[in-house]
């Protein structure tokens, strides 16, 4: 693609200024320039270009059409530049659906989330390299051990939760950053035209992404549609489904909640945080607020 020939538009959304749309003869693309590492380092734009290639054709993800390394003796960063894909965001399509569209799109969401559930892994960790090798997170080996050194309060809900995750043993590709502002959605059909912003995805517990998409989710109408539909995909009882999501989600609800003044999405972490420390549920609620 010649870039010196495109116009470049900033995309909206958690990644503005580093992902643009791109047009060239009436032609659109997305290019994601990366300018800094990350926690990937250098490897981030050669695992992302994988990961999607991966996946295509399984998921709603946009083909890779070029993939540029840093060339650092020039100081240029590393692009990716990938098919554009249509639809609304998710976080914006949601609040203007009635019950019925709710129902239809939580069903999609639950199909698109056992998909992804059952993408085998050989074990958990981090993607290091353009081959997805996977690497060693350098945490502690369990939900106990984590709280014990930065929320002490839920020790009792953390070996509960433990216990809980150790009933399932496989691994699967977990994107890890799965909720509505990243999803793309035909506003017409409902149905869901792309999954985007692979950055956080590995190795790891395949009730993970369920949990991260029901973290803040509390319609029980999306969400039943959503458990119920993953139960029949993954042949599991919703009730259980939920119980093991709540407990997956507890490792990134901690993390997340130990920098509240990051952004708001970090102190709506820290509020749950608090309140599944009060009632000693993991899938206790903050209200909303």
């Amino acid at each position: 693609m010649d870039l010196a020939a495109a116009s470049l538009e900033p995309l909206p959304g958690g990644w503005s200024g580093q992902t643009f749309l791109a047009e060239v003869a009436g032609e659109r693309s997305v290019v994601r320039v990366y300018a800094e590492d990350g926690h990937r380092g250098p490897a981030a734009a050669e695992v992302d270009a994988a990961l999607l290639r991966l996946v295509r054709g399984l998921l709603p993800v946009p083909e890779v059409l070029e993939l540029r390394r840093a060339d650092p003796a020039s100081g240029m960063p590393a692009l990716l530049v990938t098919s554009y894909l249509p639809g609304v965001r998710g976080d914006l399509l949601l609040p203007d659906l009635d019950e019925a569209g709710r129902r239809l799109l939580g069903r999609r969401l639950g199909s698109l989330v056992a998909d992804l559930g059952g993408m085998p892994q050989l074990s958990d960790g981090p993607f290091v390299d353009g081959d997805l090798r996977i690497g060693e997170w350098g945490l502690p080996d369990g939900l106990p051990e984590l709280v014990a050194t930065v929320r002490p309060e839920l020790g009792a809900v953390a070996e509960d939760a433990q216990d809980l995750l150790d009933t399932v043993s496989r691994r699967v590709l977990v994107h890890a950053d799965l909720n509505p502002k990243n999803l793309l959605v035909d506003p017409d059909t409902l149905e869901i035209t792309g999954l985007v912003d692979w950055e956080f995805a590995h190795a790891g517990h395949p009730f993970t992404d369920l949990g991260n998409l029901l973290r803040f989710e509390r319609d029980p109408v999306l969400t039943t549609a959503v458990l119920q539909k993953y139960g029949e995909r993954r042949d599991v009882d919703p009730a259980d489904a939920l119980a093991l999501a709540r407990a997956a989600d507890l490792w990134a609800l901690v993390d997340l909640a130990a920098r509240p003044e990051a952004n708001p999405v970090a102190a709506r972490a820290d509020r749950l945080v608090r309140v599944i420390s009060a009632t000693g549920e993991a899938g206790a609620w903050d209200g909303g607020v």
